[in-house]
């Protein structure tokens, strides 16, 4: 049985998942079943049979193992086989008898045979059935790990899925950035269009000197090109992140935040339509990128 971590994989793993893993043997039948979704921490909550009871440290410390984030309910079933009146018969005990009687009657010819049921009479040859509880305990912690793997291939298809959404996303972003940046050479003109154009409705005078400033100051507020290249470096740290072993949700989750920003900026100091359009374009992404961060462990 395989038994995989996640600190060597580079795989994105959601941690919206269920699993469940089932077992007949002689004891009765076990069952497993595992459901998880999103939670900043690691938080397991197990619900028992009082004969497994025991158990419960051992498989709190192999979801320990296995697992570092997300609120996992655990449910582990026995329904035991009810055979405590069932009679077992000691082999032994009735080969031994079975020899005792040869030679009764090799030595007492005529000697009557006893019935079948004599036969189980006889002490030592009807034993009471008894489940071995290691037997019992050893099958649930085996069937517990293969839930496990099974949750964790889950946890991995459907953090595939989320991978690709991000990606798609992560492209639209830069396909805005690349659009806004395209736009640069031209928006500080349009800029001082802009201004010249209310200076003029309002009848203002302004001297040389003061208009320049003026312009100036309004082209230094609305300079956008360190918010774009801040954009772009984020869009790769998210890229690499989502490539790198183990878990990366709470760094993701930073990202957003970061992603967040500088569109909030961007947004801020946009004073023409086409930089506002892909300053909206961009928070809309970058929120459905946060929305499904949140689900990554």
């Amino acid at each position: 049985m395989r038994h995989t971590t996640q600190a060597s994989d580079n795989t994105v793993h959601s941690m919206t998942a269920f699993a469940c893993t089932k077992q007949a043997a002689e004891f009765g039948t076990l069952k497993v079943e595992l459901r998880s979704v999103n939670q900043r921490y690691l938080e397991p909550n197990f619900r028992l049979p009082e004969a497994l009871r025991a158990l419960e440290p051992h498989l709190r410390e192999a979801l320990r193992q296995r697992l570092a984030r997300g609120k996992v309910d655990v449910t582990l079933r026995l329904e035991a086989i009810d055979d405590s009146h069932t009679p077992a018969v000691n082999t032994r005990r009735l080969a031994e008898l079975a020899t005792a009687l040869e030679v009764v009657q090799r030595e007492v010819p005529g000697t009557a045979a006893p019935t079948a049921l004599e036969l189980l009479n006889q002490p030592g040859v009807q034993e009471s059935r008894r489940h071995n509880g290691e037997a019992i305990n050893a099958a649930a912690r085996a069937l517990f790990d293969q839930a496990i793997d099974e949750l964790l291939d889950a946890r991995a298809r459907e953090g595939e899925k989320l991978a690709v959404m991000i990606t798609t996303r992560l492209d639209g972003v830069t396909r805005q950035v690349s659009t806004v940046r395209q736009l640069l050479p031209d928006l500080q003109q349009r800029q001082r269009a802009q201004l010249l154009e209310r200076l003029d409705a309002a009848r203002t005078e302004l001297d040389p000197q003061r208009l320049e400033a003026e312009l100036v100051l309004v082209a230094q507020k609305s300079d956008v090109a360190e918010e774009l290249d801040r954009l772009d470096a984020h869009v790769e740290e998210v890229r690499r992140q989502l490539g790198q072993p183990g878990p990366k949700g709470r760094r993701l989750d930073f990202l957003m935040q970061e992603l967040n920003r500088e569109a909030n900026t961007l947004s801020s100091k946009s004073i023409v339509a086409d930089t506002t359009r892909s300053a909206v374009e961009l928070k809309v992404l970058i929120e459905q990128m946060r929305e499904q961060v949140q689900n990554i462990e």
